[in-house]
Order: C-alpha cells, then structure tokens, then sequence
C-alpha cells in the first residue's frame, strides 16, 4: 500500500507496455498506445530538495522531497502525501519520471510519519493537511498555481479528502485501488470486520513513525486466532490505540466516524478525478459507490462530467496473485496460474500523465472524450467501455438454490437453476473453531490469500454448500452488482452468512469471482440498531457479493457457495451473541438453508445480454 506506482505496476501486476486496445466504436481508451505521441517528452533534467518543510494551519510540519524540472520557469504541481515513507525506492523513480516531463513533484510524508512532525493517527488530519499542502504548493515560484494529486490505496484517499476540501489550486486528481468509506470495507464489511487487513495494517504496518511490520517473524495465522480480538493485536506484539478503536466503534453511525469516513460527502468533489481499481481489490465497492455518487451528485458539471473509472482484472496487492505473463497459455497445477491476457498489462504511468496533461496544461488529447467506465470483461478477457454504472442493459436474473437435501460440498446434489424445486432445505453444523478459510477474493494485502484461486479445497468442506448449474451451452456474461437472497435459520444466538460466486472450467478449477458476508445481528442495514436473530426462526437475508465482470463460458458452470465463514479475511462470529470484540467463548451453530416456494433463496445475476449479429 506504498505508492501509486507499486501498487498498480508491480502489485496489480501490470506490464511496462501499453497495450493495443481500442474500442468497437473507434472512441478513445485510456490506455492506447498511439497516445504515445500526445504525452508530454522528458524534456528535462530533475533537481531534488530533501526534506523540505511544509507549515500545517496549526504550526506542524511536514516533510516533503520535491522533485522539479532544472530550469527557470513555472510548472504545474503533482500532490502525492504518503505514510509509507517518500524516500522508497519507486516513489524516488516515479517522482522523477513525472519531473523529466515538466511537473514538480511534492512527495510529502503525511503528519507523524517518518520525517514530518506531528501524532498520527490514521485517516484523521488528511483533509486539512491535504488542503495546506495544494496551497503551499500553489505559492512557490516554481508553480504556475495548478494543483494535480497522485497516489493509491491509503495515497488516494488522502486525494479524496484533498478533493472534499478543495483548494481553489486543485484541478484534477488520480486515484486507485481506494474509496472514500473508511468504515464499510477499510473496516466493516457489513457487520464483519475486516481482520485480515485491520489487524496486520492497522495494528502492525501503519503504527508509529515508521512501518512496524516484522516481517518474516509476525506469525499470523496464530495472531488471526487470539480471542478476544480486541487483544489479538498486543497478542502480536504491537499495541495500537486506532485498531482498538475501530473495534469498540462497529456502528457506522457512531460519531468516531465523522471525519474519517466521507462517502455522504464525497459528492462534493468538485474537479475530475480518474480512479482505477480491480475486481479483486479490498476496496472496489466503496470506489463504485464513490463513482455513482460523483457522476451523479458531483459538486460541479466540470466533475459530473468528468469522473472516470477503470477497472481490470486486479487486485490490491501483488502477494499470491496469480502472474499475468502476457500470453494466453494457463499453466496447469495445484493453483494454476490464471493469465489474464497482454489486455491486462497496462502502463499505469502513461495513463495518469496523460490525464494531468489535459487538465493541468491543457493539452488536447481526448480524455475529455473517453467513456465514464472502462471495464475489463474476465473469462473473454477483453476490455468494454460502458456510460454507466450498473449497465443499463442489464437483465437480472434470479438463479434460485436447489437440492436434493444434501448440498453439502461439491461432491452434493445442489444446483442453480431458473425456477425453485427439489427439498426446501440444506444444514451443516458451523463451527469457528474451524472456520472456512479464506482462499483468495477481496481480502488484502500480504498475509491472506487474495485473487483468483481454486476453491476445490474450500469445496471439499462439509461446512460448505456447493449448488452449481449444468455446463453452460453458451456464453452467460454477468457485469454487475451481486447479490444474494437467503432464507436462513440459525440455532446460534449470532451468526454470519457467506456467499462466494464461483466460475467451474470444464477440468473443474474452481475460480472464485466474487464473495460477500452478513452478519446476522446487522441483517436490517447499517442504518438500523443491531438485533440479534430468535435461534430457530427464518430470516431474509440480502448478502451483497459487491460485483464483477466475468463471461461464463461455454462448458463453465456458474456456481454459488454458502456458509458462514470466510477467515482471516473476516473475523470469525462466535454464535454466542456476545460482544464480537470482546467475546471469548465459541459455539457451533446449526445452519439451515431455505429453498422453496415459500423461501425462494437466490443469487440475483446482473446478466448481459450478447450482441445481436447482424442478418447478412
């Protein structure tokens, strides 16, 4: 979660090349190679200042090396404030890269962090030392007084916050793999909290002056498992105040979350901003979220008209993604490496100088023109570029569970299919003692799995129940939001509902798509006071499985799992009812599934429908 450039050439996995794409409609693309010639050239060399201090409104400062064109004149300013440190090795590369083409680059270490004075705490003082660090910048005689941001992950929200204060410098901004809504998905999703990732950053990584992390000694497989899990930091050696607090906090209502989390305010950006993200990034749906929210309550008709998104085939970071290698070969194995195509291998660089070149020196290049959403389409492995978000031509489609009464692993008798039938129900007993483990998905960044993986494994489990459709005879591209309707009972005082939908190859790998979890305490929303279920009863649960984009091929088959853990990734709940922050004492839950006419469970798949060709 380091800088912009680590996060999408190295960590998404992306290639030094641009890759030849264009559309059926012959429209500009933001990553085609003719763009080459439109670009600004390194035309000059780069002087360096270190440790160059930036005065805050309440008298801290911060730290920032500032890399510049070597020559009189004025130049337009590229923000990118990180707590990763601005002396990395691919921040001093990209700072440069950016500079030799006429932008000075400010990388600033953000408040408390390595050589910038101050307390940090994250996400707190983003917004007002963002803003004091455009106007700083705006101010020099090296700046023309235009104002660009740079940056990805904890780097872009720092944008978004800038964007929300809005120095009158600020022209456009560049964003990935982040969202405005720290609380839903940086820490909650949906009544679960995000261990996996809050844990080893928000307690190790992000405390401190400089990164905490000890890598290669933190064993964090036994860590995940520390009850309660408000100590389960200090049973890793760190003690972190922010990742208590995040716990104690779980309501997104609670007033801790004012001024952290900003997706009510983030309409109120009022400049264009480019935001790239992946289907599997830990952060895709507060960034859809944000992007809907923009193109359609923006500040201004400037920003209205000029959000963009791109979203491939990626995800947050680079540990255990499979390697897109450029060719269309799929290397067999345990794991098998899942190749993604040359489409996929994306010069990220070349695609922000190219924004920044049309609005902060107002070069001509079409972005103005590009689509609002350039989405890569999984399975076909190609890009599409779409004017809206959810697409307008979607037919949703309910795939309702069925089963013979035993869905339990892929070796039951569950399906998918068109109408309800067979036994109303499927059980399996959920234990977290041994709860699922997480294989892969949305979960970030080092020390769980994420990405595409075979879920054979998880599909072995009794714990798991697998309903799955006869291979397809044709292409069934879905490219939408998901979502899951669940008619469940729990026997525990407390429980979570999982989904994972899954794409079966005809050899039988496995590939997870997209996942989602609801804890059952919050089935009423995130608006509403918790309540926990009567043990027994029936519920409607609607679990949000985020989105995707993934053609389903001929001879694939669409596949659903169900059941109620997905760890690390998600803390586990204890069926007990009690404090999940707190709790200590586990019991397993009887879990039934519902599947009949009077509980129609589902998955709702946003299918689109293929092209129509043409009569000769």
């Amino acid at each position: 979660m380091r800088s912009i450039w680590k996060v999408m050439t190295s960590a998404l996995l992306l290639s030094a090349a641009a890759a030849p794409l264009a559309d059926a409609q012959g429209v500009n693309v933001p990553f085609a190679p003719h763009w080459d010639d439109q670009l600004s050239q390194p035309a000059y060399k780069v002087r360096v200042e270190h440790n160059v201090r930036i005065p805050m409104g309440d008298g801290v400062t911060l730290s920032a090396d500032v890399y510049r064109p070597d020559t009189e004149g004025r130049f337009p300013a590229l923000i990118e404030r990180t707590p990763y440190s601005n002396n990395a090795a691919d921040e001093i590369a990209d700072s440069k890269w950016f500079a030799e083409r006429g932008y000075v680059v400010v990388n600033e270490d953000v408040r408390g962090r390595y050589d910038s004075d101050g307390k940090f705490y994250p996400y707190r003082n983003e917004a007002n030392d963002g803003f004091d660090t455009d106007e700083w910048a705006a101010a020099q005689s090296w700046s023309n007084g235009k104002v660009g941001t740079l940056g990805g992950s904890y780097l872009g929200y720092t944008q978004l916050t800038q964007g929300l204060r809005a120095s009158k410098h600020l022209v456009s901004m560049s964003a990935e793999v982040t969202s405005s809504d720290i609380y839903d998905g940086w820490a909650y999703v949906d009544g679960a909290f995000v261990l996996g990732f809050a844990l080893p950053w928000g307690a190790g990584v992000i405390d401190g002056h400089v990164n905490q992390s000890g890598a290669g000694v933190d064993d964090w497989p036994t860590i995940f498992q520390h009850l309660p899990v408000l100590d389960a930091a200090k049973a890793g050696g760190y003690d972190n105040q922010p990742y208590r607090d995040w716990l104690m906090h779980p309501r997104r209502d609670d007033p801790y979350w004012t001024g952290i989390s900003y997706e009510r305010e983030v309409q109120n950006i009022g400049v264009p901003l480019l935001v790239v993200d992946g289907w599997y990034d830990i952060f895709l749906r507060g960034a859809l979220r944000d992007d809907v929210n923009i193109r359609k309550n923006g500040a201004t008709a400037l920003a209205r008209d000029n959000k963009r998104m791109i979203i491939g085939p990626w995800v947050h970071s680079k540990t255990r993604f499979p390697r897109i290698n450029g060719n269309s070969k799929i290397t067999t194995g345990p794991d098998r490496e899942i190749d993604f195509g040359p489409d996929a291998q994306i010069d990220m660089r070349k695609v922000y100088l190219r924004w920044h070149d049309h609005w902060l020196k107002g070069i001509d290049n079409g972005v103005e023109k590009d689509a609002p959403i350039s989405l890569f389409v999984m399975g076909e492995n190609r890009w599409r570029y779409e004017q809206e978000w959810p697409l307008a031509r979607t037919r949703y489609t309910r795939y309702f569970l069925q089963s013979g009464g035993h869905a339990n692993s892929a070796a039951g008798n569950g399906t998918l299919a068109l109408q309800t039938g067979g036994a109303p129900t499927d059980t399996f007993v959920y234990d977290p003692a041994s709860p699922v483990p997480t294989l892969g998905g949305t979960s970030c960044c080092s020390s769980v799995p994420n990405g595409p993986h075979n879920q054979a494994q998880i599909e072995s489990r009794d714990d798991v129940l697998v309903y799955t459709t006869p291979p397809l005879t044709e292409k069934v591209e879905v490219t939408g939001p998901l979502t899951v309707k669940l008619y469940a009972a729990t026997s525990g005082a407390d429980t979570d509902w999982t989904a994972k939908l899954v794409d079966v190859w005809p050899d039988g790998y496995a590939q997870n798509i997209q996942d989602g979890i609801l804890r059952a305490r919050y089935r009423r929303g995130k608006s509403l006071p918790a309540s926990l279920p009567e043990s027994g009863k029936v519920y409607e649960y609607d679990i949000d499985l985020w989105a995707a984009s993934n053609a389903f091929l001929p001879g694939h088959r669409i596949r659903l799992e169900i059941s109620s853990s997905n760890f690390p990734h998600f803390d586990r709940n204890l069926n007990t009812g009690e404090d999940p922050a707190t709790g200590t004492k586990m019991q397993k839950a009887t879990q039934t599934i519902y599947h009949s006419a009077k509980y129609p469970s589902y998955i709702l798949l946003p299918v689109i429908p293929s092209p129509k060709i043409a009569a000769k």
